[in-house]
C-alpha cells in the first residue's frame, strides 16, 4: 500500500509535452474552406534517424522517434493521401533510407500515381541505395550542400559530409535521376554560396532550392548562425546575381517560403508563382507534413508543439485535414491578425504576414515577420535596420524553439553607405567580400 495522496513511482502520471499528445480535439464541424484545402504536396518525415548532426537541424535529428510508423502503417497513409488529392510528396528525415520500408512506401506512392522526390544529406546514401530507390520507381533527389567544402562539413558536423553530398548528386546524375540541391543561408555562410553554387552547378543539377536558417531546433541553440533581419538586403542581390547566372545554363531557382516580398527582385524570383510574387502562407491549405511517428502539420516545418492536429493512429487523415484546428488558420484569416510592422504594411493584405515558420519561431507567434526585403528596405530609407536577440532558450526537442526580441537601431554610417550601394546597384555585400 502506499500513503494517502502518493501514487508509486512507477505509476506517477507526468503531462507530457503538447507535441507528444496524440489525442487532440476535433471540430464536430467541416466548414466549405476546409473541403476546398487540398494536401497537393506533402513533405514526409519517414524517421527521425539521421546519420549527420548538423547544427542548423530543426527537428534535431540524429536518433528515431520513439514511436515511429510501421512499414505497414505508412502503406496505409499513402492510400489515404492518394484518396484525398495528393498530386506530390518529399519523403525526407532525419534520412528516410533508414526507414526500413523507405523504398516499399516509395513504390506504393508511385503506384498511386503520385509524384515522389526524396532529399537527402547525401552521407549514406550509397550507389545501392540509390538503386533501390530508381527500382522503387524514385526519379528525383535533392542533396542539401550549405556552403563549401570546410564550413559545410562544420555545420553538418561530420566531416566528408561535403564530399558525399557532392558524390551522391554525381552518382544520382550519372544514373539518370533529374538533381537538384537545396540550401539553408546562415550568417557564417553568407559569403560563400556564390562560390558554392558555382561548384555544384558542374554537377548537372536542375534547380536550388533556397531558404535561410530559422531558429527553430539545433538553430535556436546557436545564435550566431542566423542572419540578421537586416541581412536580407544582401541576401535577395545575391539570388538576383544567382538567377541570371543559373538561368544562362536552365538551372531554376526555387526560392523558400521565407525568402524575399516585395522587394525589386521579387517577380524575378518569383515568376514561376501565380501571381509573381509571394503568396501568404499556405500551410494547411495547400500543403501538409507528416511526422514520423503520424503527426499531422500544416507544414513540416512548423513547431510540433503548437501546430500539430493530431495523429493517423486515432483518426482518419481526411478527419485530421478537415477538422483539426492546428491546420485551419490559413483557410479564413485575413490581415486582422497581424501584428507589429506587418499590421501597418501596405502589402498587408496579401502577404498575411509571410512565413508563419519564420515568425513564429522567433516570437512564439506568427503574423509579424522581420525577414523581409520590402520592410528592410523602408527602414533603410530612414537609416535604420532591425536585429534580433534571444531572450530564452529552446527546451531542447524536435521542432522546438526559444524565444527573440526584435529592435530597431541606426545602421551604423559606413555599413548604412555600403547598403545603400547595395539596394542600388544589386553588387556586394556589408560586411565585405566581394561581388561577383
Amino acid at each position: 500500500m502506499t500513503m494517502l495522496g502518493k501514487r508509486p513511482r512507477s505509476l506517477r502520471v507526468i503531462d507530457p509535452p503538447i507535441a507528444t499528445r496524440r489525442y487532440l480535439p476535433l471540430a464536430n464541424d467541416v466548414r466549405s474552406s476546409d473541403r476546398e484545402a487540398v494536401p497537393n504536396y506533402v513533405v514526409w518525415e519517414l524517421t527521425l534517424k539521421c546519420d549527420l548532426s548538423c547544427r542548423h537541424c530543426g527537428s534535431r535529428a540524429g536518433k528515431a522517434r520513439k514511436d515511429e510508423l510501421t512499414t505497414e502503417e505508412a502503406l496505409r497513409v499513402v492510400s489515404e493521401l492518394a484518396k484525398m488529392g495528393t498530386k506530390e510528396i518529399t519523403l525526407i528525415g532525419g534520412e528516410a533510407y533508414l526507414h526500413e520500408g523507405w523504398t516499399q512506401v516509395a513504390r506504393a506512392i508511385v503506384d498511386a500515381g503520385m509524384l515522389i522526390g526524396v532529399l537527402t544529406g547525401g552521407y549514406g546514401m550509397t550507389r545501392e541505395r540509390l538503386l533501390e530507390a530508381q527500382s522503387s520507381g524514385i526519379s528525383r533527389l535533392s542533396v542539401s550542400v550549405d556552403a563549401l567544402e570546410p564550413l559545410h562539413d562544420a555545420l553538418r558536423g561530420k566531416r566528408g559530409s561535403y564530399r558525399e553530398a557532392t558524390r551522391t548528386l554525381r552518382e544520382a546524375r550519372d544514373l539518370g535521376f533529374s538533381t537538384s540541391f537545396n540550401t539553408q543561408i546562415s550568417r557564417p555562410a553568407l559569403h560563400e554560396i556564390e562560390p558554392m553554387v558555382e561548384q555544384v552547378l558542374e554537377l548537372g543539377v536542375s534547380a536550388w532550392q533556397v531558404s535561410m536558417t530559422v531558429p527553430m531546433g539545433r538553430a535556436a541553440d546557436e545564435p550566431n548562425l542566423l542572419l540578421e533581419p537586416y541581412q536580407v538586403l544582401e541576401v535577395m542581390p545575391m539570388l538576383a546575381r544567382l538567377h541570371a547566372r543559373m538561368g544562362a545554363r536552365g538551372v531554376r531557382i526555387d526560392p523558400g517560403n521565407d525568402i524575399g516580398y516585395f522587394g525589386p527582385y521579387e517577380s524575378l524570383l518569383r515568376a514561376g508563382d501565380p501571381n509573381g510574387h509571394r503568396m501568404a502562407c499556405s500551410a494547411g491549405k495547400f500543403g501538409m507534413g507528416i511526422e514520423a511517428d503520424g503527426s499531422i502539420k500544416g507544414c513540416p516545418s512548423l513547431p510540433s508543439r503548437d501546430y500539430v492536429g493530431g495523429n493517423v493512429r486515432d483518426a482518419s487523415l481526411k478527419d485530421i485535414w478537415e477538422r483539426a484546428e492546428p491546420l485551419r488558420f490559413t483557410r479564413e484569416r485575413d490581415a486582422s491578425a497581424l501584428w507589429g510592422y506587418c499590421a501597418t504594411c501596405y502589402y498587408k493584405d496579401a502577404c498575411l504576414g509571410g512565413c508563419s515558420w519564420t515568425a513564429h519561431v522567433i516570437f512564439g507567434k506568427r503574423g509579424n515577420n522581420p525577414y523581409c526585403h520590402h520592410r528592410a528596405l523602408e527602414l533603410l530609407r530612414e537609416g535604420k535596420r532591425e536585429r534580433i536577440r534571444q531572450v530564452q532558450p529552446a527546451p531542447g526537442e524536435p521542432f522546438d524553439f526559444g524565444r527573440f526580441d526584435c529592435f530597431v537601431e541606426d545602421f551604423p554610417e559606413d555599413e548604412l553607405v555600403r547598403a545603400r550601394a547595395i539596394a542600388e546597384t544589386g553588387e556586394g555585400f556589408i560586411h565585405g567580400g566581394a561581388s561577383r
